[in-house]
């Protein structure tokens, strides 16, 4: 019996460079009792469609107790409790931006 390997779009190094990325990773953790998953994997799209590969990567972790809260290279820039709910896109990538990526312009839109 022959098994097939699912073969992907990523050059085979891919998940060797993340492993040692230099670029920031975010670590966006939500509680599933509360049924975060689509606010966490709609932030992450937001995060990579504007940041692209200036990030290292977006994780969702999932957990209980109605925590959420986004990490940067483990510094955290998001708490649900301490900054009184979630963040909007707009406020995230600033964060994410002034947190990790000083340099990195975030297009006129975000700017103003």
């Amino acid at each position: 019996m022959t098994v097939k390997t699912l073969e992907t779009a990523a050059p085979p190094e891919t998940l060797a460079t993340l492993a040692t990325s230099t670029k920031p990773m975010v670590i966006i953790t939500f509680c599933t009792q509360c049924q975060w998953l689509l606010r966490s994997a709609w932030l992450a799209q937001e995060l990579l469609s504007t940041l692209g590969e200036a990030l290292g990567g977006v994780t969702l972790v999932p957990s209980h107790g109605g925590v959420f809260e986004i990490t940067v290279d483990g510094q955290l820039v998001w708490e649900r409790q301490r900054d009184g709910g979630f963040p909007d896109a707009k406020t995230l990538k600033c964060k994410i931006r002034d947190a990790a990526l000083r340099e990195h312009a975030l297009g006129a839109h975000l700017e103003r």
